[in-house]
């Protein structure tokens, strides 16, 4: 993917600096390790800090781009959205889910702590989130309410959750195309969607015709990034993803790849990345950050 610039910037500077950004704010908005209860604490940070690549997080800053946002309040809604992010992955590690044993390189926080210390992470990073987002008034307050309403909607059971729950009963299943995209828009894209409606909710109520772009541009990217995982899943190594790979055939998971083949997902995600990018036309230039975010999601390596 080439490094475009963007007022002197390039995208790779500038996702380098936002995770650098994201990461101190996530630092500063957690309990610290020494509070008590320690082990909980100590747990929370394991779980959050230190690792992945804050695709999210990503995704809020640069939808705020396009309206001006207020800084804290994106970095409020940045941070919110990556600790739902890092409960569900906490939780889907679990043995009662997917029981696997390595996430972002580092063992899962059931392995490194206990199974009960994992759900309480899991449950304390969804309160701290939402703490996050009902705290500052840089905003009026019918926006960060909808901000707040955004978020829960799209991590309980009409999306993340929901999705999660959906892949459990599937698996050995053979879904049809259309339930499997009804599948991953719930668990991967709601929560992609939610990124980017709260980055530009950060900076004004949107137009009836600014929230159909940005709707059509993450759905574009949501799939996408499930239909690459899927690609990686089936072809990258442990090593490279950070986790266990292969988990999904092994666990007889109907997948983009397993309905699809391996080449018609790679062009499918293509086609998504087009159709993202098609989607924020009406945005111009200052979407461009957004549009390399795309690029990126689809032409990842792990």
């Amino acid at each position: 993917m080439a490094s475009v610039q963007q007022d002197g910037v390039t995208f790779g500077d500038w996702m380098q600096a936002t995770q650098s950004g994201v990461e101190g704010r996530l630092d500063q908005f957690l309990p610290a390790a020494g509070a008590v209860p320690h082990k909980l604490h100590a747990a929370m940070r394991y779980a959050l800090l230190g690792g992945g690549k804050r695709v999210r997080p990503l995704l809020v800053m640069a939808a705020g781009e396009l309206f001006d946002a207020d800084q804290d309040t994106l970095a409020r809604a940045a941070c919110a959205l990556e600790m739902i992010h890092v409960y569900s992955l906490v939780h889907d590690d679990m043995p009662c889910m997917d029981d696997d044993a390595l996430r972002r390189g580092k063992p899962t926080v059931h392995i490194a702590y206990d199974e009960a210390t994992a759900l309480l992470v899991g449950d304390a990073l969804q309160s701290q989130a939402f703490m996050l987002l009902a705290d500052g008034a840089a905003i009026p307050p019918g926006r960060q309410m909808a901000m707040i309403k955004l978020l829960a909607h799209a991590s309980g059971s009409a999306g993340m959750c929901g999705g999660q729950a959906i892949d459990l009963d599937s698996v050995g299943l053979a879904l049809t195309l259309p339930q499997l995209e009804q599948m991953h828009q719930l668990k991967t894209g709601a929560l992609l969607r939610a990124a980017v409606i709260l980055g530009a909710l950060a900076g004004k109520d949107l137009a009836p015709d600014e929230m159909t772009a940005l709707n059509a541009y993450a759905r574009a990217v949501g799939l996408a990034f499930q239909v690459v995982d899927d690609v990686l899943d089936a072809t990258a190594d442990s090593a490279t993803l950070g986790k266990t790979a292969g988990k999904d055939a092994a666990a007889n998971k109907p997948t983009y790849v397993s309905i699809l083949g391996l080449e018609p997902s790679r062009a499918l995600a293509e086609q998504l990345r087009c159709d993202a990018h098609a989607a924020l036309a009406p945005f111009g230039d200052k979407a461009r950050r957004l549009r390399e975010l795309a690029d990126l999601v689809v032409q990842r390596k792990a």
